[in-house]
């Protein structure tokens, strides 16, 4: 999905849409794609303007899902792992001048174990990366949730690329 997303897509919309511009990128993505937009964002701060996600899975070193994926295709060698995990690279790739833009319901059985906000705001604290970590009481992982804060993150999105 990485190159899909980061070359691929973008040479195909410039070639069948001329009148794009794909300079002015931003990434979004919910959960395991929260995940991805995150992941990408920071190794590609050249290429987008802004990033945010929904309930992302922040550290999945951390966590039994990223834990399981990553064994099973990266191998046993943790330090492989920190490459693609959002809340290692924030310490690496640290210079980020947008905001980046996570809503994550308070409700979400997922929260405490497996997608782990807090560890990804405290690495951005940690190195002074902008992010805006908006907990929405009485929300899950669902598209309900999505649903109402989507708006909000088009006008990040649309704010970062000076739309």
């Amino acid at each position: 999905m990485y190159d899909y997303v980061v070359k691929e897509l973008p040479k195909l919309l410039s070639e069948n849409f001329p009148q794009l511009d794909t300079s002015k990128a931003s990434i979004s993505g919910h959960s395991m794609g929260g995940h991805g937009a995150l992941t990408i964002y920071l190794k590609n701060l050249d290429k987008y303007k802004s990033a945010s996600a929904f309930a992302p899975i922040a550290n999945p070193i951390n966590c039994p899902w990223g834990q399981k994926a990553f064994a099973n295709y990266l191998g046993n060698d943790k330090a492989a792992w920190e490459e693609y995990d959002a809340t290692c690279l924030i310490k690496k790739f640290h210079n980020v001048s947008a905001t980046i833009l996570i809503d994550q319901g308070e409700d979400d059985k997922f929260l405490h174990d497996q997608l782990l906000a807090h560890k990804f705001e405290e690495a951005c604290r940690s190195v002074n990366v902008p992010l805006l970590l908006r907990l929405q009481p009485g929300y899950d992982h669902s598209y309900f949730f999505i649903s109402t804060f989507i708006d909000d993150h088009i006008r990040h999105h649309a704010q970062a690329l000076k739309l």
